[in-house]
């Protein structure tokens, strides 16, 4: 994961406000990479879409044993995510 300036070549810098979350060229992940991003386990991610509390990113169910996330739905969750030290 990085972050990327809106409207900005990857190499370039802005304002912290201006950042977006860019985490994948790919339109979708599987539950594997998702773990892999956020640093654990698949069976958390699995855990997490299952089992109440429901909680994690929205999911695509393909099939009963194929399930995506959309990586713009990732991006989204994880800015609503995003703790500011100044305001906690």
């Amino acid at each position: 994961m990085r972050l990327v300036p809106q409207n900005q070549p990857p190499n370039a810098t802005a304002q912290e406000g201006d950042m977006t979350i860019r985490l994948s060229p790919k339109p979708f992940m599987s539950t594997e990479e998702l773990a892999e991003l956020l640093d654990v386990d698949p069976s958390t991610i699995r855990r997490w879409r299952t089992a109440p509390p429901f909680q994690g990113p929205p999911f695509i169910q393909i099939s009963d044993r194929v399930v995506k996330y959309a990586t713009a739905d990732v991006e989204r969750w994880l800015f609503e995510r995003r703790v500011y030290p100044q305001a906690a």
